[in-house]
């Protein structure tokens, strides 16, 4: 079988589903299922707390068309009774009059212009804040299945994409059909024959504008589209540039994201297209009608049918009267654009997936807490659960250790603990209630998780321990570091606790983040302890520093602890052996290393040096 060609290879991968491969929660064909009206309505619900402000921008928009509409008016009087009978005398009150106008009509607009844009900002600031708080509240296996640079494009491009909307857009195109209907009443009462025959083309300017409508809003939605892949795509390359670059992958990155931006760009050309065409013929259709008013004013002028002031007048008005037209097919795409992002950010917020409350929890009983595994049952969404029937009682004060093969379901059992997935069957107790029952937040207050991959903010070392937490105290800050044996690390470090801690701690070694995080967990003084290999990252001599903290720590309190490294083994209460979602076996590490079960098997392939070997396997002695 030959090789695949560059080309083809490359087509192949741009004909790869993509969003279907990452499992996507947003059905973007599902958008259009969305009517325009609800989105309005959605949309005013963030506008309505400061309704009174868009009211305000509202009743000064009579003021500023009377203002605006009055100049070609004072410019009909100054010709027809001052400049045409040569009688200038009066003529500078006219021009007074217009100057007024000029002023009057620059103060008003900024008026307006400001009081809408600041509402606007103050419905965008409370769209944001909902729509952060929503997502903070969704389950893990909705950010499993969407990835980051999606939900950023979700929380940014497309907010920023409502701010035309929601800060001038709607008020200023309710400003420009006031506008427009009081030069239509003008423009009739001055000539109704010459009004009618310049309205013939507005029929044509709707039927275009309906047209361009789908075709806008089709654009804008795969702009949308686009732009998250983009932002996807950035987010995952940028995290892991380091992988990226030790398997010398910058070429292939660089052609996919080449792909990706060229379809992000061709987007947005598609897009501009159909705007150009739709301003082009609002402005073909504008000069064209200005062109047929002069030539047939003109006539009826030397007619004597209408003045030369009328005639100017009314020229000034269609001017006027297109101006709004064009303003209006402008925001228009603005509003196409505001409503494609709008579907998408109200989509997020109808997303549900998230951890079912209780409506009417239990709280925790204070002292030490009892853990309970009832015939528990779980799978991450595919056929083969990760735990099966599982069954098993932490009492408190207990030292419990997990132990078993990668995908036995350790990690498991931590993230069902402290609920970020619920189990499908069976029960899982806190001192006999079930956890579906007690107050989420009450509950993750009792645990404190150390992992392995070490997570710390962009802030610095001592906001990363306290988490925002005020109330603690600086004695009991200190307490802490010098409990895991921190202080000396954190002193070295230039500005102590207030030493800037880059992105995701990456000016920090992973034994720095290491210490860091124990400290963070035991200054939360938690009921219970829970270590997931979170030595696994320590060196020899740095363990050796926190070991002794860690014995203290735990022979006070109730405790989970998934670890290879053979001293918090053996020094464990009760180790539960797992394989595959179930429990094999349970004991202390003298009686299972004795029982020669699958643990003695585990402990003899990972743990044991030769000579422990000898002594532990029948028929086998030691090395020379």
């Amino acid at each position: 079988m030959s090789a695949p060609t560059p080309n083809k290879t490359r087509q192949a991968k741009q004909d790869r589903p993509k969003d279907a491969a990452i499992g996507s929660a947003f059905q973007e064909q599902k958008l259009g299922q969305i009517t325009d009206l609800s989105i309005v309505g959605r949309l005013w619900s963030y506008m309505r707390p400061y309704r009174w402000l868009f009211l305000l921008s509202l009743l000064s928009m009579p003021a500023l068309t009377a203002v605006s509409l009055a100049q070609p008016w004072l410019l009909q009087i100054a010709i027809d009774d001052y400049l045409v009978p040569g009688q200038l005398q009066g003529l500078w009150q006219v021009l007074a009059l217009y100057a007024v106008s000029i002023a009057a009509m620059a103060a008003l607009t900024f008026g307006q212009m400001y009081v809408t844009q600041y509402a606007g900002q103050k419905a965008l600031r409370d769209l944001r804040q909902e729509l952060f708080e929503h997502v903070q509240g969704l389950s893990s296996d909705f950010f499993k299945k969407n990835p980051v640079g999606r939900l950023m494009s979700r929380m940014t491009t497309d907010i920023e994409s409502l701010q035309e909307a929601l800060s001038s857009g709607m008020i200023s195109m309710v400003g420009d059909i006031i506008t427009l209907s009081a030069i239509v009443v003008i423009l009739l009462y001055k000539n109704w024959q010459l009004a009618l025959a310049s309205f013939v083309v507005v029929p044509v300017l709707l039927g275009l504008t309906a047209l361009f409508r789908h075709f806008l809003r089709k654009a804008f939605r795969e702009i949308r589209v686009k732009i998250a892949r983009l932002y996807a795509h950035l987010q995952e390359s940028i995290t892991g540039m380091s992988v990226i670059q030790l398997f010398v992958r910058e070429n292939i990155s660089r052609d996919e994201y080449r792909d990706i931006n060229a379809d992000y760009r061709d987007a947005n050309i598609r897009s501009i297209r159909y705007d150009a065409l739709l301003y082009s013929v609002v402005e073909a259709v504008g000069s064209v009608t200005i062109g047929a008013i002069i030539w047939y004013g003109s006539g009826q002028a030397l007619e004597g049918a209408i003045t030369l002031g009328v005639l100017v007048a009314f020229i000034e008005y269609m001017q006027k009267f297109f101006v709004p037209i064009r303003d209006l097919a402008q925001k228009y795409n603005f509003l196409q654009s505001a409503m494609a992002s709008s579907e998408r950010v109200f989509q997020l917020l109808d997303t549900q997936e998230r951890i079912p409350l209780a409506e009417s929890p239990s709280p925790i009983p204070a002292g030490p807490m009892t853990i309970e595994f009832k015939d528990v049952w779980f799978g991450y969404g595919g056929d083969d659960p990760v735990l099966r029937g599982l069954s098993f009682k932490v009492n408190p004060g207990e030292r419990v250790a997990l132990v078993g093969h990668t995908g036995a379901g350790k990690t498991t059992i931590i993230k069902l603990l402290t609920r970020h997935h619920d189990i499908e069957r069976g029960q899982i107790l806190i001192n006999g209630v079930d956890i579906r029952e007690l107050d989420l937040q009450e509950l993750r207050q009792r645990f404190a998780v150390v992992l392995q991959d070490v997570f710390l903010f962009s802030d610095t070392v001592r906001e990363n321990l306290t988490m925002g937490d005020a109330s603690l105290s600086e004695d009991a800050l200190q307490r802490a570091c010098d409990l895991v044996h921190a202080t000396e690390m954190i002193e070295r470090l230039d500005g102590g606790l207030e030493y800037p801690v880059s992105e995701r701690g990456q000016n920090l070694s992973a034994g720095q983040k290491q210490l860091l995080a124990f400290a963070r967990a035991i200054l939360r003084d938690p009921h219970v302890l829970i270590l997931d290999e979170a030595t696994a990252n320590v060196d020899t001599d740095t363990e050796a520093l926190i070991q002794d903290a860690i014995e203290r720590l735990l022979a006070r309190q109730t405790s989970l602890v998934i670890a290879h490294r053979l001293s918090t083994i053996q020094r464990a209460d009760r180790i539960l052996v797992l394989h595959k979602g179930q429990l094999l076996e349970q004991g202390t590490h003298h009686q299972l290393v004795a029982a020669g079960g699958h643990y003695a098997t585990l402990y003899r392939l990972q743990y044991a040096t030769g000579a422990e070997i000898a002594a532990t396997s029948p028929g086998c002695s030691p090395a020379p």
